[in-house]
């Protein structure tokens, strides 16, 4: 079975949205020609099996992706279907069975671990449909926690007031300058939602990953979500990957 590739216009003109089948073992996608440009980011012949026991589960074959800088690239299907999968390959959570993964032309899915690292924690943000904020921390301590890791001790001492003016800022686009010293079971779903926003935005990520971001909110706040994603995406040019 193939996966279909549709166009669907959501208000960008850089928008698209690609619909994955519960079939993806025996699937591919074509990749876009409306453009020569290098793509921000690819993959090539991307297959992943998981092993149960002595059998093998395949959830994804033969994916071929590319994705263009300042892209808004929506990935639906039903429930199953390896949506969460393939965002996980392509943001470097997980390693591909067969194939490849590229940035900017480059493969990324074969470096070493410390640098994969790094472009997790540099070159991509991640939004989870669960948060994912530790709840002992304020929300000021939730966003500014990816540069803490990726500065040394020393270096964030020195910079840490820089960098909680940058956070700071970046807190107060998402609407919740008023929140800063609240911890996550002080806020509710949808701004938590928008902490962890904020949080996958504070190193300047090139790419968002969102794996179901306004799937464990209301229609309501959800649809606020939305904006906010849909307003980085067209008025910053941020590349966007959601399923």
């Amino acid at each position: 079975m193939s996966i279909p590739s549709s166009s669907q216009d959501i208000g960008q003109q850089a928008a698209r949205a690609w619909t994955i089948s519960s079939q993806v073992a025996n699937a591919s996608v074509a990749p876009s020609v409306e453009t020569v440009e290098t793509a921000r980011l690819s993959c090539v012949s991307l297959e992943k099996s998981y092993r149960k026991g002595h059998h093998i589960i395949p959830v994804l074959r033969g994916l071929e992706i590319d994705v263009r800088p300042g892209e808004f690239l929506s990935i639906v299907g039903q429930s199953g279907s390896g949506k969460s999968t393939l965002l996980h390959v392509l943001g470097l959570l997980d390693a591909p069975s067969v194939g490849e993964v590229h940035l900017d032309g480059k493969r990324i899915d074969n470096l070493p671990a410390h640098k994969r690292d790094l472009l997790r924690n540099g070159d991509f943000g991640f939004i989870f449909q669960f948060y994912h904020l530790l709840p002992e921390l304020t929300l000021m301590e939730n966003v500014v926690a990816p540069l803490m890791i990726r500065h040394s001790t020393w270096s964030w001492w020195k910079k840490q007031r820089e960098i909680r003016e940058a956070a700071g800022e970046i807190i107060e686009k998402v609407g919740l300058g008023h929140r800063l010293k609240h911890r996550p079971s002080e806020l509710s779903g949808g701004e938590m939602q928008r902490a962890a926003i904020a949080r996958a935005l504070v190193g300047h990520p090139r790419i968002l990953f969102a794996d179901e971001p306004t799937g464990n909110l209301d229609s309501s706040t959800g649809q606020g979500i939305m904006a906010l994603l849909n307003s980085l995406n067209e008025l910053e040019g941020l590349t966007i990957i959601m399923v």
